[in-house]
């Protein structure tokens, strides 16, 4: 039988981050980076996984999110401040070298760590967002240039609307959110990422009236309780810094990620079936020389580490196992 997850609390960066670690305190380090809006509890199959394949588990409720420091000010959440935190949270668990692997906003954070600090982060592996090359103008300006103006990440921009309609009923958000990973038309998934007129997020996700057979009702009673008390502000402001970053990461334009690489995505992911998404899988293999593997899983979704539990595991494991070395 699995041990159960530790949770614990590191201050890093200048905030403190509430942990689930697992496996044995001298293996070697693997940190799992979570997306919008999630838990650590996300990862609670990987983290049995790879803590059963000796690796050393640590999986944070990122900043902003669950029980670790959410700072007040939108600027407290720009790339360099989570990459940070990861950069910090492997030193505090006194790892020289750790694997990184993040899923949805937690793949930009483990692919921008990759590409900062290749000393630090030798493997990295991201699931349903792949690596974006920075563009020759801030991302919103792009967007507008693309008459793409109703995409989300305009509405997440203004403080208050989203965090509102999110937390007026976190048990429905929840519902129509995970549902999204059942979708089969991919492409109608996408453009349900365009805001109506008058609308938010959810105006074009149906409420299926309970969780997805994939969650069950421990871990989905866990996600609502948490976000009633902490809105969701916290993973909102990572969208308010897009362009911020793009002006931060100035000095990487054009740099390529070398390190050994792997992504997975389901195939009814929407992030994968929009214009961006699709454009930037395409040119993945470009961009990550150090791409080992595509893996899209068919059927699946956006969650797809919940999703797909055993297949996505069993990528990783093997993965790290070929690619891994902590020394």
């Amino acid at each position: 039988m699995a041990v159960p997850p530790t949770r614990r609390t590191h201050a890093v960066n200048g905030v403190t981050l509430s942990v689930l670690e697992a496996g044995a305190e001298d293996a070697p380090l693997v940190i799992l980076c979570h997306g919008f809006p999630e838990l650590a509890l996300s990862w609670r199959h990987q983290i049995a996984a790879l803590a059963a394949a000796g690796y050393r588990v640590a999986a944070p409720d990122m900043r902003g999110y669950g029980e670790s420091s959410a700072p007040a000010e939108s600027a407290a959440y720009s790339i360099f401040h989570l990459t940070g935190d990861m950069v910090a949270l492997a030193g505090a668990l006194g790892a020289a070298r750790a694997a990184i692997i993040g899923h949805d906003w937690g793949a930009q954070i483990a692919w921008q760590a990759a590409l900062f600090r290749p000393d630090l982060f030798p493997a990295v592996a991201a699931l349903s967002v792949p690596f974006r090359a920075r563009g020759p103008a801030p991302p919103l300006a792009m967007l507008r240039e693309a008459e793409m103006t109703r995409f989300y990440w305009f509405y997440f921009q203004a403080e208050g609307p989203a965090e509102a309609e999110f937390a007026r009923d976190p048990e429905a958000t929840f519902r129509r959110l995970f549902a999204t990973g059942a979708r089969a038309d991919a492409a109608a998934a996408a453009s349900a990422l365009d805001i109506p007129e008058g609308g938010g997020f959810l105006t074009k996700l149906p409420d299926p009236g309970a969780p997805p057979p994939w969650l069950d009702a421990e871990t989905f009673a866990a996600f609502v309780t948490t976000y009633r008390r902490t809105g969701f502000r916290g993973g909102l402001n990572w969208y308010r810094n897009i362009d911020r970053n793009w002006a931060l990461t100035a000095p990487w334009q054009g740099a390529k990620i070398h390190q050994p690489a792997l992504f997975i995505a389901g195939d009814h992911d929407a992030v994968i079936a929009g214009p961006m998404g699709a454009r930037a899988l395409a040119t993945l293999a470009e961009n990550v020389p150090g791409l080992t593997r595509t893996l899209l899983l068919p059927g699946a979704g956006h969650w797809v580490q919940q999703e797909r539990a055993t297949k996505v595991s069993a990528a990783l494991v093997d993965f790290l196992g070929q690619y891994f070395s902590p020394v």
